[in-house]
């Protein structure tokens, strides 16, 4: 009798046929783990949209960035700007030689026997020939 095994039977178990609620929920029991992780999906999604194309996301901070760049250039420009007619005023209230310049620019002022020559602005163009 060493040769031989034992075998012992295990009684199986009947499986009485599940309601329909009782399906539903075993159901919900084993899926809830795909369902919260596709709403969590959804979710970081909606929040990623939200931060980059929301009221106060990421493209309107780039266009508010790019737009205070181009005030802060202009501010510079317009101080410098601003800067040079300071100069400007100063010599004209200190500085005879720079008040007569403006004036004879300007104003066209000669001294007296001085014949002041006009130039136009504008370079004439030669007249166009037609083909």
């Amino acid at each position: 009798m060493p040769d031989q095994k034992l075998q012992f039977e295990t009684p199986t178990p009947t499986v009485e046929p599940l309601s329909k609620r009782e399906r539903m929920i075993e159901l919900a029991r084993r899926g809830w783990r795909q369902v919260g992780t596709a709403v969590a999906v959804l979710l970081a999604a909606l929040l990623m949209w939200h931060v980059i194309n929301g009221k106060h996301g990421l493209s309107v901070w780039h266009q508010n960035h790019t737009q205070d760049r181009e005030l802060q250039k202009q501010i510079n420009d317009i101080q410098q700007e601003n800067a040079q007619m300071r100069k400007q005023i100063d010599r004209l209230k200190s500085d005879p030689d720079a008040i007569e310049h403006e004036a004879r620019e300007k104003l066209h002022y000669a001294k007296p026997g001085e014949v002041i020559y006009a130039l136009p602005d504008v370079p004439l163009t030669p007249p166009q020939t037609g083909k």
